[in-house]
C-alpha cells in the first residue's frame, strides 16, 4: 500500500518530473505512456544538526521481570519494545520533535531502560500522564498485560528527572 504525501515534510523539496525528463536519451514512440514522477530532494539547511545542539532521544522502558522472573523469550520482549516505540512515533508523528527525530534517520538515538515489574511501569505511566508527557504504554493482547512503555522523542535533559531511577536494560 503506498501513501501519497500531500505536502512535503519540512526540509524536503519536491518536483514533478515526466518520463522524458527522467530519461531524455530514450527514444519516445507515439503512444508511449508518460506519467509524472515525484522527485524529492533534501535541503541540508533545514536539518536540525545545522545549528542546534539538543539531543532528541526516544526512551523505551521494558519490564525486566518478563525475562528474569516470568521466563519470556528475549525475542518476545524485544518485539514488545519495538511495538511500543513504533506506536509512540505513530501517535505523535506530527509533533515537531518527532519530525526532527525522524529527519535524522541515520542518527536516531534510543535508550532502553528496565522497570523491575508491572507496578513500577504502571506508576511511571501515571506520572507521565499527570505531567502531560506523551508516551505509549504497550499492552500485550489478548491478555492485556503491560509490557513496556515508549515516549515520543524528547530532548534528553527534559526526561532525565522522570527516568533517573530506571537503569539501562540488561
Amino acid at each position: 500500500m503506498s501513501r501519497v504525501l500531500k505536502q512535503p515534510l519540512e526540509g524536503i523539496q519536491s518536483k514533478n518530473l515526466t518520463s522524458e525528463e527522467i530519461n531524455p536519451e530514450r527514444k519516445h514512440e507515439p503512444g508511449d505512456v508518460s506519467f509524472p514522477v515525484r522527485l524529492f530532494s533534501f535541503n541540508k539547511m533545514a536539518t536540525p544538526s545545522s545549528g542546534t545542539s539538543r539531543r532528541l532521544v526516544q526512551y523505551v522502558i521494558v519490564r525486566s521481570d518478563l525475562i528474569h522472573t516470568l521466563s519470556w523469550p528475549l525475542g518476545a520482549v524485544i518485539t514488545q519494545a519495538c511495538h511500543a516505540a513504533t506506536a509512540a512515533i505513530h501517535l505523535h508523528y506530527s509533533d515537531p520533535d518527532t519530525q526532527e527525530y525522524l529527519a535524522e534517520l541515520d542518527s536516531m538515538h534510543k535508550v532502553v531502560l528496565q522497570a523491575p515489574d508491572e507496578a513500577s511501569l504502571n506508576t511511571l505511566s501515571s506520572t507521565l500522564r499527570e505531567k502531560d508527557i506523551a508516551h505509549k504504554l504497550w499492552l500485550e493482547q489478548p491478555e492485556n498485560i503491560p509490557t513496556c512503555l515508549a515516549l515520543k522523542p524528547y530532548p534528553k535533559e527534559t526526561m532525565q528527572p522522570f527516568l533517573k531511577k530506571f537503569k539501562l536494560f540488561k
